[in-house]
């Protein structure tokens, strides 16, 4: 049986345990034995080379330059890194090696919750195979990202707010290996209701199960 550690908390708005609930649940229908934290000490405190999928949803945070060596150890060795929203890239502002794993980091979210479009840019992934481009209301997400990244969907900024990005296109949904790891993230996900979107959730899920250091059911 495969193995996941999520570990939520952080930015209370974001009512990150809730919405760790619901990744919980996916993850369980999927064959995963499921711990998930409240405490960052987890980081710390488990073995994270025994799981196969380690989910990060602690918005801002701090993680110590030694606790984010084990992190980068257990998933250059093999161990998935998948999440979602500020969880993951808008985690840990000041480390710089967290930031790298992720593949991007969060700056701005022009205008607040907002409608706009997610547009499926690898409709041949497994991960986006029958996905639709999508209606999305919600934090529409600046990044700053490693071109390395795999981008498997976008989004596009109309400029309302900044001017000077409009016509944008920034990646939403991205994949990469990560030495003999897989890492996965989408920035869909601000609130736990928006896992009720079908195209956000199977995504997410179909996400999280690739970057599981086991084989997936993609």
């Amino acid at each position: 049986m495969r193995r996941c550690l999520i570990i939520s908390g952080g930015y209370a708005p974001h009512r990150a345990f809730e919405a760790g609930e619901r990744v919980r649940s996916m993850l369980e229908q999927d064959g995963f034995a499921v711990t998930h934290s409240e405490t960052l000490d987890a980081y710390d405190g488990e073995d994270l080379a025994g799981y196969d999928l380690i989910v990060p949803n602690w918005t801002v945070g701090r993680m110590s330059v030694d606790t984010s060596k084990r992190l980068w150890l257990a998933i250059w060795s093999g161990v998935g890194l998948g999440g979602f929203h500020g969880g993951m890239a808008d985690g840990f502002r000041d480390n710089d090696r967290f930031r790298y794993m992720v593949g991007g980091a969060y700056v701005s979210e022009p205008g607040g919750i907002t409608r706009y479009t997610v547009e499926n840019a690898r409709p041949d992934d497994p991960i986006m195979v029958g996905i639709s481009d999508f209606e999305y209301h919600s934090e529409q997400y600046y990044m700053h990202v490693d071109p390395a990244n795999e981008v498997l969907a976008t989004t596009r900024f109309t400029g309302e707010d900044y001017p000077w990005i409009e016509g944008v296109v920034m990646p939403t949904v991205w994949k990469k290996p990560f030495g003999s790891g897989r890492v996965f993230f989408s920035a869909l996900g601000h609130v736990p209701e928006e896992f009720d979107n079908q195209s956000m959730s199977t995504i997410l899920r179909r996400g999280l199960n690739w970057a599981s250091r086991t084989k997936s059911r993609l």
